[in-house]
């Protein structure tokens, strides 16, 4: 598989306390699942892909280019980032979308990115204020969606879902893999999640890159 992201020797410290510790990884291109438990750099590793944070120390390069040569906002249009708590602004769906779309210079399609969200077209129309936490998720997925990234970085989405809406989420990502092959590195706290989405595994512990490798090997 190509690699999408390369990190050698990356470190990074907020507070006076150490986050990252000589991260030494490579991402490959499809669906690639980060786990570990809670304070072990995950959230913050998934940042650092779309220069939401930069390292103290060493080299993170996207498609054997140098991350740092990018600009910020053109690099988080390629590689988007779907937060763990939805954030949406006021208004409706479709204006949140459509505000995606013109930031990035693309048509602006709502239906189309709400649909591939999981959510029913006419959700365009909805107040962002009316909606419950499962369709804020789908909608800040589609609101990512209309910028047309290469990559999604998925942090926690489905932690604070039920069953039956995490299914759901994990069904539209499982057809977004297929319909737009785009690729996808997400951040989970549960193994068995990872063994549903992932393809490539990161495990992290204490700052560090514990195991990396294809699921049947990290996860066995």
């Amino acid at each position: 598989m190509p690699v999408l992201f390369e990190l050698r020797d990356v470190s990074l410290s907020r507070g006076g306390r150490r986050i990252l510790e000589s991260v030494q990884v490579e991402i490959p291109a499809g669906a690639t699942a980060v786990v570990g438990p809670s304070g072990a750099g995950k959230s913050t590793l998934l940042r650092l892909l779309n220069r939401l944070v930069d390292p103290d120390s060493g080299s993170i390069s996207y498609r054997d280019r140098p991350l740092d040569s990018y600009d910020p906002l053109v690099l988080r249009r390629r590689v988007a980032l779907v937060p763990q708590l939805p954030a949406l602004l006021e208004g409706t769906v479709g204006s949140n979308v459509a505000y995606a779309a013109q930031l990035s210079g693309k048509r602006s399609d709502p239906e189309r990115c709400l649909r591939l969200a999981g959510l029913d077209p006419r959700f365009a129309e909805r107040d962002v204020a009316r909606l419950s936490v499962g369709e804020r998720q789908r909608a800040m997925l589609g609101r990512a969606l209309a910028q047309e990234p290469e990559v999604l970085l998925l942090d926690e989405p489905t932690s604070a879902l039920d069953h039956e809406a995490r299914d759901a989420i994990e069904a539209t990502l499982a057809d977004l893999r297929r319909e737009l092959e785009i690729s996808i590195v997400l951040v989970s706290h549960d193994p068995e999640q990872a063994r549903r989405l992932g393809e490539w595994v990161v495990r992290m512990e204490d700052g560090r890159v514990a195991e990396c490798g294809p699921l049947a090997e990290v996860l066995a």
